[in-house]
């Protein structure tokens, strides 16, 4: 949960995560972990949930920052890189 989130400072229970049909198995927070959180918890700013669910619906969950920097960046190779007698295995 990024600070700005509009989990933070909601319960579990108000976040209405079970009416999407997503359940929290873990809450980690800091060096605590937190098996099987009570509906009754407080979200904090930093907070991370692991979560059961169908995956449509637990994607809008992370933030769009977090999604990007997740995919590698492929990078061309220098010209260099190869002989030519890797270029005629290529062909």
């Amino acid at each position: 949960m990024p600070e700005g989130s509009g989990y933070v400072g909601k319960t579990i229970a108000e976040t209405q995560l079970d009416e999407h049909d997503i359940n929290v198995l873990t809450l980690y927070r800091g060096a605590k972990i937190i098996p099987n959180p009570k509906h009754t918890r407080v979200l904090e700013p930093n907070d991370k949930l692991l979560c059961f669910g169908k995956l449509e619906a637990m994607r809008g969950m992370v933030p769009v920052k977090t999604r990007r920097r997740r995919q590698p960046e492929v990078a061309d190779l220098p010209a260099d890189a190869y002989s030519a007698s890797d270029a005629e295995v290529l062909d």
